[in-house]
């Protein structure tokens, strides 16, 4: 499976950004899919999951804010990002299983493809 990240940028707090994930060498529609991000001296954090169903889940430090979705005929995942703030800058890396674990809770299972990341950072 090759992930592939774009959409990031650099935004001002209170702005919106969407990423987007393509996703190759698996069918798409069978994928559990989530999104995590990293900033610089931190530790990866858990973004949110989009099970092959399309049902989702958030971290409580973005829901209400962030929006997971996708397209199964474009084999896309993506990420709309609202109301950013200046911690939400972080490398954003979606990340794809087969098996659904959902990800947000102990204990961890990392999935198994990850993409290379695409940089997000909000400033004030």
């Amino acid at each position: 499976v090759q992930l592939v990240e774009s959409g990031g940028g650099s935004v001002p707090v209170g702005g919106s950004l969407r990423l987007s994930c393509a996703a190759s060498g698996y069918t798409f529609s069978q994928l559990n899919m989530a999104w995590f991000r990293q900033a610089p001296g931190k530790e990866r954090e858990w973004v949110g999951s989009i099970r092959r169903d399309g049902a989702t889940w958030y971290a409580g430090s973005v829901r209400d804010r962030f929006t997971i979705s996708k397209d199964n005929g474009k084999a896309t995942l993506f990420l709309e990002m609202n109301s950013l703030k200046v911690e939400d800058t972080a490398m954003y890396y979606c990340a794809a299983d087969p098996v659904f674990r959902g990800w947000g809770s102990q204990p961890f299972t990392p999935p198994a493809y990850w993409g290379q990341g695409t940089q997000v950072t909000v400033s004030s």
